[in-house]
């Protein structure tokens, strides 16, 4: 028999994209013939990863896992929303946002690590040849405080913790725990509602604030430059309400903003609060998705058939 190497393993999943047990199964039962090998797979339908890379994927689903004072948020894209109701593929994304709670929010990390025995990259690749469509880790980001809460809310929830929209807010606080935690949802579910792009004007993109500084400048073009000036900084607090999560109106009470509704949590909770961090993953957002015309591809499966 044969000596398979790992590197004779890894040549073979780079080449038909099956899982690495699979791919080690293949060359021992043909002698380490690389071609008889593909051929094997070929036969057993576990060749199919390679063939789906190329496909476009943007559905799927987020996901959301707590753990201690630490959050995660995961997004793992597939090409039709259906497999968001598969059995193994939400148990996949629920594998890779506990991973990410170990390893970081690092994509190469994250597919590096090992569950029992076999990689994330390995389990993706595995569960693509099983369920037969193209399915790719995007993106991962964690929060976590010395002394609080990380709390979460998943938008459009198929199971507990995945759906299709994820947000965790990480507050600080000495305070009670669980009803820092009570607040926090609350605050991450004004995040997937309003999109806030920071916490205060101090954490927005300079490049925004100079844009929006010049947009509203031009359109006070011609007055006094003192006048200039006041419509500028009266301006910037509209946009500051629109886009700075503690300038917000609250969505729980639109009469306060985020900041004084967390001013008034503090008497519930008996310490002061603070929130360092949020982040919101929507599925699916940014990427580019092809213009298909569903008649042709009705046609073209039908022609195959």
């Amino acid at each position: 028999m044969a000596n398979i190497s790992a590197q004779m393993v890894k040549e073979l999943r780079e080449a038909t994209g099956a899982g690495m047990m699979d791919c080690k199964a293949a060359l021992g039962e043909n002698d380490g013939n690389m071609e008889a090998a593909v051929d094997w797979l070929r036969k057993k339908g576990l060749s199919k990863a390679a063939k789906k890379s190329g496909r476009i994927a943007a559905e799927g689903l987020t996901g959301a896992a707590i753990k201690g004072n630490k959050g995660v948020v995961v997004e793992v894209n597939s090409e039709t929303d259906f497999v968001a109701r598969n059995d193994l593929f939400q148990g996949l994304v629920r594998m890779i946002a506990n991973v990410a709670l170990d390893v970081g929010a690092d994509v190469e990390a994250i597919k590096a690590a090992k569950v029992g025995g076999i990689t994330i990259a390995d389990a993706i690749a595995d569960t693509v040849a099983k369920i037969g469509e193209n399915m790719t880790l995007r993106r991962a980001a964690v929060l976590s405080v010395g002394q609080g809460v990380v709390s979460s809310y998943v938008h459009g929830a198929v199971v507990e913790g995945l759906g299709k929209m994820s947000v965790i807010v990480a507050l600080e606080s000495t305070g009670n725990a669980e009803e820092l935690a009570r607040i926090g949802r609350q605050v991450a579910m004004h995040v997937a509602a309003t999109n806030p792009q920071a916490i205060n004007s101090s954490g927005l993109d300079p490049a925004v604030l100079r844009r929006e500084k010049d947009v509203i400048a031009e359109k006070a073009k011609g007055k006094p430059a003192n006048v200039v000036d006041k419509i500028v900084e009266s301006g910037l607090k509209t946009f500051y309400k629109e886009v700075c999560l503690l300038d917000q109106p609250f969505i729980h009470d639109d009469k306060k903003t985020v900041a004084q509704a967390l001013k008034e949590s503090e008497g519930k909770v008996g310490a002061p609060i603070k929130i360092t961090g949020f982040v919101r993953f929507a599925l699916g957002e940014g990427i580019e998705r092809a213009e298909t015309d569903f008649a042709a591809e009705v046609a073209a499966t039908a022609g195959q058939a």
